[in-house]
This record gives C-alpha cells, sequence and structure tokens, in this order.
C-alpha cells in the first residue's frame, strides 16, 4: 500500500518523464526520417549523374539514351524490388539536370541575392565526393540537400526555373511539408505572389501551415519513396477497425471457395505524383480477370466511383497479363447505417462477359450483410476491451 501511494504522489513526475520520453520517440523518428530521406536523395542524385554522363560519353551513347533507361529500369528492378521504374529513373536524370551544384538550399538562402538564378547554373562538380579507392561519399552528398526526395519530385513538376528555384527556398525557409509544397504550387503562390503589392504579408502567411499540412514521424517514415528506396512491404490502414475489416473481407472470399485467388492488399500504385492504395486484390480463376476491392469508411460518393475507374484502367494497363479478361473493381462502403456495394462494369466489352460477371461475382447483398456482420462483431470486441480496462 505505501508503494502505491508513493507512486500516487508521483504521478505529476511520471508524467513529466512520460511526455519526454513520447518527445524524444517523435524526435527520433523524424530524424530517422530526414537520415533515410537525404541518403536517398543523394543516391538518386548520383545516379542520375551517372546516367547523364553515360548518355553524354559520346556520340554513339548519346543515340540510345532512352534504352539505356528501359533497360536500367528492367535490369534494376530485377535486382532491388521497386522504385526503378522507367519514369523514376527519368525522374533522377532530371534531377541531376536541374540540381547540378554542390551548394546546399541553406547556403543559397543566405546569399539572397541569387535566389533568382536558376539551379541548373554555374558549378557542376561531379566528382567532388569520389573517395580515392573509387568510392562514394554519400553521407557528405547527402548534407547538400535539405529537402526530402518527395519534395525534389514535387519541384520536378515546376517547369519555371525561377518558380522552381523560389519554392525551393521557400520550403526550407518556412519548413513546408511535403503536402504544403504541393498546395502551393497548386495555388500558383509564386504567380500570386509577383502579382502582389504585399509580397512581405503573402511570405509570412505561406509560413503558417494548416492542419491538413503536418506530417506525423509515423507518416514520414511510412512515405512511399522510403519503402521503394528500401523494399519494404508498406501494408497498413488509416485505422484498426479498416485494417480489421479489410482482413475479414479477405478471409470471407477465399471461404466461398476457390474461385477468389488472393494476390495482396493496400497495393500501392503510382500514378503522375500522386500515390493510391488498393484495400484488396484477387483474381477471379473462372472469370480470369483481377478484382480489385476498395473499401471506404463513409458513404459512397462519385468520387469513389472515379477513382475505381482510374485503379481499373492502371489495371488494365499495367497489371492485366495476356489472355485475361478486363478488371473488375467492387466499391465496399462501411458507413454506419448505410453501407453499398457497387460493382464497376462499365468498359467491359460486351453484355454477354457483363452478365457472366454478375453470375459468377458474389451478391453485392451478401457482400453488405458479411460487411455489417463484421463491423458490428468488430466494435463488439472494442467495447468489451474497453470496458475491461476500466
Amino acid at each position: 500500500m505505501t508503494d502505491l501511494n508513493n507512486f500516487n504522489n508521483s504521478l505529476a513526475e511520471y508524467g513529466q518523464i512520460q511526455t519526454e520520453i513520447i518527445h524524444l520517440l517523435e524526435t527520433s523518428k523524424r530524424a530517422v526520417a530526414r537520415n533515410i530521406n537525404s541518403i536517398m536523395t543523394a543516391t538518386y542524385w548520383e545516379i542520375g549523374r551517372r546516367i547523364v554522363e553515360f548518355e553524354q560519353g559520346g556520340e554513339g551513347r548519346a543515340g540510345y539514351g532512352e534504352l539505356l533507361i528501359e533497360r536500367l529500369a528492367i535490369d534494376l528492378t530485377q535486382r532491388f524490388g521497386r522504385g526503378f521504374s522507367q519514369r523514376n529513373l527519368e525522374q533522377m536524370r532530371a534531377f541531376y539536370f536541374n540540381w547540378p551544384i554542390t551548394q546546399t538550399v541553406s547556403a543559397l538562402f543566405e546569399n539572397s541575392g541569387s535566389i533568382c538564378q536558376t539551379l541548373s547554373g554555374k558549378f557542376n562538380i561531379p566528382n567532388i565526393f569520389q573517395e580515392d579507392d573509387g568510392s562514394f561519399d554519400l553521407k557528405n552528398l547527402a548534407k547538400k540537400f535539405a529537402l526530402s526526395w518527395s519534395a525534389y519530385v514535387c519541384l520536378l513538376s515546376v517547369k519555371n526555373p525561377e518558380a522552381r528555384r523560389f519554392y525551393e527556398i521557400e520550403a526550407f525557409r518556412c519548413g513546408w511539408s511535403v503536402r504544403q509544397l504541393a498546395r502551393q504550387i497548386d495555388s500558383q503562390f509564386y504567380e500570386r505572389i509577383a502579382l502582389s503589392r504585399n509580397k512581405a504579408a503573402m511570405l509570412e502567411k505561406s509560413s503558417q501551415a494548416s492542419p491538413e499540412d503536418f506530417i506525423s514521424p509515423e507518416e514520414a517514415i511510412r512515405d512511399p519513396f522510403i519503402f521503394e528506396f528500401l523494399d519494404l512491404k508498406d501494408e497498413y490502414s488509416e485505422s484498426d477497425l479498416e485494417d480489421a475489416l479489410i482482413q475479414h473481407l479477405a478471409d470471407f472470399l477465399l471461404e466461398l471457395g476457390d474461385d477468389f485467388a488472393f494476390i495482396g492488399r493496400q497495393r500501392r500504385l503510382r500514378i503522375d505524383d500522386t500515390w493510391f492504395r488498393v484495400d484488396l486484390l484477387f483474381f477471379h480463376r473462372r472469370l480470369q480477370c483481377l478484382v480489385i476491392i476498395d473499401l471506404k469508411t463513409g458513404k459512397f460518393s462519385h468520387a469513389d466511383a472515379g477513382q475505381m475507374h482510374l485503379y481499373l484502367n492502371y489495371a488494365r494497363e499495367h497489371w492485366m497479363k495476356p489472355g485475361e479478361n478486363l478488371p473488375v473493381g467492387l466499391i465496399l462502403c462501411a458507413s454506419k447505417g448505410a453501407s453499398e456495394a457497387h460493382y464497376a462494369l462499365d468498359g467491359l466489352p460486351n453484355k454477354v462477359l457483363a452478365a457472366e460477371y454478375q453470375m459468377l461475382l458474389p451478391k453485392e447483398n451478401v457482400l453488405i450483410e458479411e460487411l455489417d456482420r463484421s463491423r458490428r462483431e468488430l466494435e463488439s470486441r472494442k467495447l468489451i476491451a474497453g470496458e475491461n480496462l476500466k
């Protein structure tokens, strides 16, 4: 009893050490994400430099620059997994072209008179980080890039070098997250500030982040680029409930028979510079097609249908194998009191195929009943667990 009383008297001290440890862990996670990102950025810059120098190594090489990218994409993907598509390698090459200097962004910011110079300019020193033994000093090169690779990919979408330079320096000065940087670019902040009579006020306002701009340490470490770079699996959901529902749905479909063959969950895809995730991906053996399943915890909207058709178009171009039928999509909405299921069958080449899909795929009402049952069961378990903790 004495020990309990002493512990209760020390609750204030406990609160302090708890706060300190939480701050330490959050700071460490951010530091880990920054370190991984800086090494990754330096590596991609160096890959871009080597591609450019190989292409410029003579007239014979210049003629097959694109063939080099295609061959590298195939070979590197086979060796290292994701992250080395043709598009990614082209971005690494463009990264080197647009950032060939070895000055840090902080140095450029301090020399504000150079803010209007293009980054493609004056100080190309390609081998400054080459060691005597031929190895490459990524650690020191990484110090030259103050922003994350995601931020540089975002900046590559800005075609005007002056605007790109402006956004880079403001992102560093204000500590913009990638979301904030993307929002400023989408809102044409550079063009608007050029026309403004009160530029100082606009710059001051731009440094204030909105709640949606904040990226937690966990989100920073879960950056899709980091998962690609380390070739890690990145399966996660937005909530415990959503994660459990996805797992229940996968188990339920597999229990219906041997028609459904599981391929993966939280399958990631990249369209332009935007990342999407498909909750579940199956292959239907009798229909000979992919089945894409997207779970929504809110009400069904037309935007959900548009996103599913985006997934289907991507799957048709990148995931289908020769001889397979067109993929089909299933949108499941798990909102309380309004569960819905929608098959996306538009775009199929004929009505016979559409009818076959409808005959062999699970009935929508069966899926809705299973979704409701699973949600109620999971919420009941959560409630019971909460009562037991009291």
